[in-house]
């Protein structure tokens, strides 16, 4: 008999391992591609030459994927094939990602907006005057709308729409991927090992995002029409705010990857055994035969009658078929179920301002190092990949280690969350103080005197040192002089001539300059480019990051255990369409809003605009780094503290409830002590009310 039955059980188990495998690269490949959307979103906002608020809607379109589906996946597909659903899933969200990328192919070539004609001969001497080739430019500014509606044909303006459905759509195919994936594991595996198996997921998921960014970080780094342009032309780095990376190119790689991840799931089965069903099932069948089957408790039948009283746990049971028909009239009555539990609500609550808080601070990050500390988008982008989330995963995973190591319950769970969210709201609000100075640029941040401006308007551009040069106040070309000051243009600069070519250009006689030279002979010349920060920068750019990577750490210690409290505060049955509740709102009023409201109050800080091609105002060139700063971190404090004070009533909340679980138990304990009836294993139930069983048992 046991050699009969050695082969089942390694086939139970061995299928187990191929789910969580499987849902772990899922994870990966998910997060890989959620990852890489989030590292270009400044190359997509400099190619379509859009503002970050819309850029904030077309980053909240995958959210909007979600809504759309995720109700209905979460109920509906617990009842049918989910590992197949999943399969599924991939398969869209690869379609997504390609549609995507698709703009790039149907797009001209990228031509960045610039006030100078230069020449690619690398032995050329021009003697030209720059600040008077800007008499033709000034015409163009405001083109008729034939020539704009031309243009923008031409140039593709309006092809962000399918970036936009492309994200939707990886939304509408990553939708079943969590609740689905989570209650089947949590289904078929012993409850000990789910936390640390959640931990496992989630630590592989979070090198997708490690990887994700540092693909993002080296697509950056290419020029976006590699291969169909001449790069030595080029009067532009990977430095320069009008510089746009090969975007496109990561999404082909990342749809590949999610399009692969999904196979596995084509090929396992609908349900599995309990893990260890198997193994014990001979010393079951033998334990049946001397005692009463009405007087076997299981641990975990045991543990959840505790918490969740009136909750009839029997897994032996046989699945009935179910018709669509009674799945769609079940619906209503199990949501009305579920958020009469009075503690779900708390959780959904808590987790819609942390995810706020997040989404909007995540979105947002590598502009913030960008426009504070002086980074270019490829190194912020490299350093968010190779420093904070590996902190992130390695929060990931000691959260789960700490439950399994000390056996925490719910109430465990729920102070080693709150615990490190505190914590790392105060590593947060450090952040406020390490900050650099704005970057010198003369007429908007300081004078053409060097002296601190505190009012930016077009007109402070101007000064008598360039009046004469009928300067384009529009055009965003700029050169960086020997006294430390960045011009917004070599014409702003007031610069006669010019030798050289490509990046490699020179202006010469830059009358503005001069205003700064104390010496006689000073150099009175100017490069392109802007200016780099003063080195004091670097050194508080380091102490920033060191107290960011600490507090990733920290607060990634508390994801599994705050996951912890959802799963072990909801129905078993009520499971699924719980975490499928919960991403529909969280994902909806978590998700979409932030980067729109974050990138609209963002663009409130822009301190020069671009110029489209066709005309019109394009992507922001540069922010008032002090506005940015506190506008930035005030929202992202707010959310967070918020978040802290509902933890700490959710806390409360959940240790009122264990209490009183505790003493319901021994009550009922006592009295069956008094009644005669207290073997070892008696079987526990618990009379109440339905209505009343439902409330009671959100925890």
């Amino acid at each position: 008999m046991r050699v009969e039955t050695k082969a089942p059980r390694e086939a139970c188990c061995s299928k187990l391992k191929l789910f969580l495998v499987s849902l772990s690269f899922v994870y990966f490949a998910k997060s890989f591609g959620g990852a890489y959307m989030k590292s270009s979103i400044t190359q997509i906002e400099r190619r379509f030459d859009i503002p970050s608020s819309l850029i904030g809607v077309i980053d909240g379109s995958f959210e909007m994927g979600n809504l759309l589906v995720i109700a209905f996946v979460s109920y509906f597909g617990a009842k049918l094939h989910r590992p197949r659903l999943i399969g599924t899933g991939c398969l869209i969200m690869a379609v997504g990602s390609y549609l995507t990328a698709l703009p790039h192919f149907f797009q001209g070539a990228y031509k960045y907006e610039t006030s100078m004609s230069h020449s690619v001969d690398t032995n050329a001497t021009e003697s030209i005057l720059p600040c008077l080739t800007n008499h033709s430019m000034v015409a163009k500014d405001t083109p008729s709308s034939e020539m704009k509606a031309a243009c923008e044909k031409e140039a593709g303006s309006s092809m962000w729409v399918y970036v936009f459905l492309g994200n939707m759509l990886r939304g509408i195919g990553e939708t079943p991927i969590m609740p689905l994936g989570v209650s089947y594991l949590d289904d078929f595996s012993r409850e000990e090992n789910t936390a640390f198996y959640l931990a496992c997921i989630q630590t592989v998921g979070i090198l997708g995002p490690m990887f994700g960014f540092m693909l993002g970080s080296f697509c950056a780094k290419i020029y976006v029409d590699i291969g169909s342009v001449d790069l030595d032309s080029l009067t532009i780095n990977h430095k320069d705010s009008r510089w746009v990376g090969a975007w496109w190119l990561g999404f082909l790689m990342t749809g590949t990857v999610v399009l692969l991840s999904g196979i596995p799931f084509w090929f396992l089965p609908k349900s599995l055994p309990k893990q260890g069903q198997c193994r014990d099932q001979d010393q079951d069948q033998d334990q049946d035969q001397d005692q009463n089957p009405d007087t076997e408790l299981s641990v975990e039948a045991e543990q959840q009658q505790n918490f969740l009283p009136g909750e009839n746990h029997n897994q032996e049971k046989k699945e009935k078929p179910v018709s669509f028909s009674e799945l769609a009239k079940d619906f209503l009555p199990s949501v009305k179920r579920l958020f009469s539990n009075r503690v779900f609500p708390l959780i959904l609550l808590t987790s819609l301002v942390a995810v706020n808080g997040f989404i909007g601070m995540i979105t947002f990050k590598p502009k913030y190092m960008e426009q504070i500390y002086g980074q270019s988008p490829s190194k912020a982008i490299f350093l968010i990949g190779i420093m904070n989330l590996p902190a992130v995963a390695l929060g990931i995973i000691t959260g789960g280690l700490v439950l399994k190591r000390f056996k925490l319950g719910i109430v465990g769970a729920a102070r080693v969350s709150w615990g490190a969210s505190c914590t790392s709201f105060l590593l947060l609000l450090l952040q406020y103080f390490l900050h650099c100075d704005n970057a010198e640029l003369a007429g908007l941040t300081v004078s053409y005197q060097g002296a601190p401006q505190l009012s930016y308007q077009p007109q402070t551009m101007l000064s008598q040192c360039n009046m004469g040069c009928s300067c384009s106040l529009k055009h965003w070309d700029p050169v960086c002089a020997y006294n430390g000051l960045t011009y917004a243009s070599p014409c702003l600069a007031g610069c006669q001539t010019s030798t050289g070519a490509s990046r490699d250009m020179v202006f010469h006689n830059c009358t503005c300059v001069g205003e700064m030279v104390t010496a006689p002979g000073m150099n009175m010349s100017a490069v392109l480019g802007q200016c780099p920060r003063r080195s004091d920068c670097d050194a508080m750019f380091k102490v920033y990051m060191a107290i960011s990577v600490l507090g990733a750490f920290v607060s990634a210690c508390g994801g599994t255990p705050g996951y912890i409290v959802l799963l072990r505060s909801i129905q078993p049955d009520l499971k699924s369409l719980a975490l499928g509740m919960q991403t529909l709102i969280v994902r909806t009023l978590g998700g979409i809003p932030p980067p729109i409201y974050f990138g609209a109050l963002i663009d409130q800080t822009c301190l020069k605009w671009g110029s489209k091609r066709c005309g019109g105002r394009g992507a922001c060139r540069l922010y008032d780094a002090n506005a940015f700063r506190m506008t930035f971190l005030g929202l992202i404090y707010t959310l967070y503290f918020l978040a802290n004070l509902l933890w700490g009533f959710l806390y409360y909340r959940v240790a009122q409830r264990q209490r009183k679980a505790e003493r319901r138990t021994e009550a009922t304990l006592n009295a069956l002590e008094g009644n005669g009836l207290s073997k070892a294993h008696a079987n526990i139930h618990i009379t109440t009310d339905p209505h009343e069983v439902d409330r009671e048992s959100t925890i």
